[in-house]
């Protein structure tokens, strides 16, 4: 699936994931290929996402996450430090 990670200063990540865990407000929770079409609002947290080369994770401050037809696309409060 196809995973775009944005915040309002730039692209994050553009590419190809197996798998993507999001901080959601009630928990966390896992996107896979083929899930259904979802909008969800995140809280602050860890967004891991792992690809063929790597497993990567960033921590967000907050956001939205939208999943339709197998593209996954996250915008992103911002970074936490």
């Amino acid at each position: 699936m196809h995973l775009e990670i944005i915040t309002p200063e730039q692209k994050v990540f553009n590419g190809e994931v197996h798998i993507a865990t999001f901080p959601g407000l009630d928990g966390s929770f896992q996107i896979l290929n083929g899930h259904a079409p979802l909008v969800s609002l995140l809280k602050e947290g860890e967004v891991v996402y792992k690809s063929k080369e790597a497993t990567n994770q960033l921590r967000i401050t907050g956001g939205v996450v939208e999943v339709m037809e197998n593209k996954v696309i996250l915008l992103a409060d911002g970074l936490a430090k």
